[in-house]
């Protein structure tokens, strides 16, 4: 969707007589979208009289066409500006970043895509190069017309505010990789800049309906992200699938291709427990949809951390690869940007913690968004894994939206056999009954080769994991919800603070992938940090929170932090009874990370007492 376009005629004399703000906003309005705040009115009068004197060469003919605020589809990302015509031989899009940044530093020599801007003065943002090039990325990975390709789109950056000092700065070697793929013109650079257009731009385009291909042409993945996504996935272990997984991807193929007879919505569920490798089984069906089935394909979780993760994961490093998965790997904050079956293939992870409106949501239904954005919806569930109040939907709900919709849907196929933990299915049975989510008569659980240990000494507990975490960093700290975010609002140095000197930080609120950081191991996680994810070994600090008294594990909910926002355990609209089971859920998914060993320290000295008592530990 495209806020503006017009021939460069046009907007020229827009801009010379200041309409383009009150032609922007009243655009916006009308295709429903949201913005046009007073700092984005001023940001387009600023930079958009600053393109027009770039573009005010009868070099360009009139004809050209202009288009501002191309949203790509499918996500929240704006191009700011583009100018289509033909340089003699070929029709071009100039893609053009604009910054009206005045000051700029580097974040440190590890962050290559990530700067600091005075308009953002805490947070780092991307690197202007990095976000041209990375736009011109997600248009070429789902824009399926051989009239538009590599060589089509032109990605540059103007900074019209800043000035020559910043130089050093923003064309540092860190950033050589994306300055070369798309060049950052300053603000002494205009003449620079309109000859970086004209080698691209002169006459107008040879295709008139070039813009239309870009704006509406049908998505689907190209060749470069299937490639991308193949050799991604190519001897990557965590992705290998066994036993009830493969009979789980066998059956929703064959619903795949079922839809494709019928042409009607198909609703598929899969639950299972924590570690069962309903994770596993969605990054291989995102890799069978875009790489052999040809599918617009995503796949979508609330969760953050393991969408970071797995991008690191799949692109080993490589950086352009990144960009290729910021579609096939999103938000479910996408959703309401996505018309009616415009994903073939939606896989929903986690879905358990879908939620109806939450905080910023742009739409007014997650589950609904999804079940209508997607031709196939295939929605990964575990019902003991809604660890906040606002984690409503479970299995039932999920089949009466699809009735709404008229989706056809498939019986549920559960995951049993465990992947996680050694295998051990009694290790899950023994949290259920530790934790009396599930008690069973039976106290004799199997652990196969899981190393589980209960320590007195937390900082011993750490020094232990430490020297894991040596091996592989696949071995970190969590926690429950029990601790104050002290660092995080400035309140002094150390968040987590235990007996025999143990002082630790909460995980750094904007390292979105601590799960695979190699420098993060010293910050302690939360359950927002690690849902989704395993690691070799964990270490669970269990907080006040739960406690042993009179023969059975107690729930304290005020002994949660005052600091978290999201569970609701604090609420007084919450009622004990959701409060128990929230701290409950809470610390079975801490207490099932771990693949080869859990380690565990209790501030409750009775609790930590019944798990030696239980587990035999003197």
């Amino acid at each position: 969707m495209i806020i503006y376009k017009a021939d460069l005629g046009n907007f020229r004399d827009n801009v010379t007589l200041n309409k383009m703000p009150e032609i922007l906003l009243e655009n916006l309005r009308a295709k429903g979208l949201s913005g046009g705040s007073p700092s984005e009115v001023n940001s387009w009068n600023n930079s958009l009289h600053f393109m027009k004197d770039a573009l005010d060469d009868n070099y360009f003919s009139p004809k050209c066409q202009v288009a501002i605020e191309y949203n790509i589809p499918q996500t929240s990302k704006r191009v700011d500006f583009m100018i289509i015509g033909n340089n003699g031989r070929n029709d071009n899009v100039v893609i053009v970043e604009l910054k009206q940044w005045a000051k700029v530093e580097t974040v440190d020599e590890n962050c290559s895509h990530l700067v600091m801007s005075d308009l953002r003065s805490h947070d780092p943002v991307p690197h202007p190069s990095y976000q041209a090039y990375s736009y011109k990325c997600l248009i070429l990975d789902y824009c399926d017309d051989v009239h538009v390709n590599r060589n089509t789109l032109i990605p540059c950056t103007y900074l019209h505010n800043l000035g020559e000092s910043y130089r050093k700065v923003i064309e540092n070697n860190l950033y050589r990789e994306w300055t070369y793929e798309a060049p950052a013109f300053l603000q002494n650079d205009v003449i620079k800049l309109r000859d970086f257009i004209k080698q691209y731009v002169h006459l107008e385009a040879s295709d008139g309906s070039l813009l239309y291909k870009i704006e509406e042409g049908r998505l689907k993945p190209t060749k470069s992200l299937q490639d991308a996504l193949d050799s991604m996935l190519c001897g990557n272990e965590e992705f290998h699938m066994i036993d009830e997984q493969v009979v789980a991807y066998d059956k929703i193929m064959k619903a795949i291709k079922d839809s494709d007879k019928d042409g009607k919505k198909h609703v598929i569920i899969i639950t299972g427990g924590p570690g069962t490798g309903k994770s596993v089984l969605a990054i291989n069906l995102l890799a069978k949809c875009i790489i052999d089935l040809n599918l617009n394909a995503s796949y979508i979780t609330k969760n953050s951390a393991p969408r970071q993760c797995y991008k690191n994961l799949l692109a080993k490093g490589n950086a352009k690869r990144m960009i290729d998965l910021q579609k096939a790997i999103q938000s479910p904050f996408a959703l309401p940007r996505i018309p009616f079956n415009g994903l073939d293939v939606g896989i929903f992870d986690e879905a358990h913690r879908m939620q109806k409106k939450p905080y910023m949501y742009p739409g007014d239904d997650m589950l609904q968004d999804a079940i209508n954005a997607a031709r196939i919806s295939i929605f990964f569930v575990d019902e003991d894994q809604r660890i906040t109040i606002n984690d409503k939907y479970s299995v039932s709900t999920i089949a009466d939206y699809a009735k709404r919709q008229n989706a056809v849907l498939h019986r549920p196929y559960e995951l049993v056999s465990q992947f996680r933990c050694d295998g051990s299915d009694g290790y899950i049975s023994f949290l259920n009954n530790l934790l009396e989510l599930k008690p069973t008569a039976n106290t004799s659980f199997e652990f196969n080769k899981l190393q589980v240990k209960v320590f007195d000494n937390p900082v011993t507990m750490r020094d232990e994991l430490r020297e894991l975490n040596k091996l592989n960093n696949k071995t970190r700290m969590i926690a429950g919800y029990c601790y104050d975010w002290n660092v995080k609002n400035n309140r002094g140095d150390w968040d987590i603070i235990l007996s025999d000197g143990f002082k630790a930080k909460w995980n750094l609120e904007k390292d979105d992938h601590w799960a695979v950081n190699p420098e993060s191991f010293e910050e302690v996680g939360c359950i927002h940090t690690c849902q989704g994810m395993e690691f070799d070994y964990v270490g669970v600090i269990i907080g006040k929170d739960l406690c042993f008294r009179d023969g059975h594990v107690r729930t304290n909910r005020n002994c949660i932090s005052k600091d978290d926002k999201s569970s609701g355990i604090r609420l007084r609209t919450t009622s004990d009874e959701d409060a128990d089971k929230l701290i409950r859920r809470t610390y079975k998914v801490l207490l099932s990370r771990g693949l080869k060993g859990c380690y565990i320290y209790c501030e409750d000295a009775p609790l930590r007492s019944h798990l030696k008592n239980i587990l035999s530990i003197k």
